[in-house]
């Protein structure tokens, strides 16, 4: 019988305990540790690498979701929440397994067994999950990124500009540059657009942090930030610059 190997995380004890007593009947299932919060959980994933995560949804510090973010796609995760109705409809969607907290044996083994069926198959773009889990107009208030054992968290009203780099994106933020695995139209979907702008198909900016726009050549335009950098401005980015600015 292979063993598999699971991590439990939840930031309340009895929780956690709840679902190591469920596991008890299964013996093919070997916890190796148990996280009280999302750091811990990042921690213990590339430390351990297990097969299978229990996440809890709603934690202090990270949660579930950014959690998914930091490890990647490739571990079988039943998800455990107490209430949110937008995430729960996420997860059927994408069809991935969930508990809904308080859940007895018989509903904890279903959804163990369906974890198992899909051990080694990718999850969805942990990214596009927590972007369909959000409630409507519900936007990021902040961006976790991951390099290497370090965890790097940036406030949204932090964030100066996004750039596209192929399958990543660069943050720029309070002087650093931080990369992301992420698509621009996704992180353009999960900001809040009163406050961020796609000016060109390669950049997001926030609207706070441009100081003027000038021509460039005959048919274009930059956008000068604060801090001097100049950014390409498309023309429908331009559109929608003069639309959020109240300019003509």
């Amino acid at each position: 019988m292979n063993v598999i190997r699971a991590v439990i995380v939840d930031d309340e004890e009895l929780a956690r305990q709840v679902v190591h007593e469920m596991l008890l009947p299964h013996p093919e299932v070997e916890v190796v540790a148990e996280c009280a919060n999302g750091f811990d959980a990042v921690k213990a994933v590339a430390e351990l690498s297990p097969d299978l995560l229990f996440l809890d949804v709603q934690m202090p510090k990270l949660d579930g979701f950014e959690v998914l973010e930091l490890i990647g796609p490739d571990i079988a995760v039943v998800f455990t929440t107490a209430y949110d109705q937008y995430a729960l409809r996420a997860f059927e969607v994408h069809a991935v397994d969930y508990l809904l907290k308080p859940f007895d044996a018989t509903r904890f083994d279903a959804a163990l067994e369906r974890a198992k069926e899909r051990l080694g198959t990718k999850m969805p773009p942990p990214s596009e999950l927590a972007a369909a889990a959000r409630a409507p107009l519900q936007y990021l208030e902040r961006i976790v990124v991951r390099d290497g054992p370090k965890v790097d968290i940036i406030p949204c009203e932090r964030l100066d500009y996004a750039e596209a780099q192929d399958d990543y994106v660069l943050l720029r933020s309070q002087g650093k540059n931080y990369l992301k695995q992420e698509t621009i139209s996704n992180l353009e979907t999960s900001l809040d657009p009163a406050k961020f702008v796609r000016i060109h198909r390669s950049y997001i900016v926030n609207l706070e942090r441009i100081a003027k726009i000038e021509p460039y050549t005959k048919d274009s335009r930059v956008a000068v930030l604060g801090d001097g950098m100049k950014l390409p401005v498309s023309r429908s980015g331009y559109t929608r610059l003069k639309e959020l600015l109240g300019e003509g």
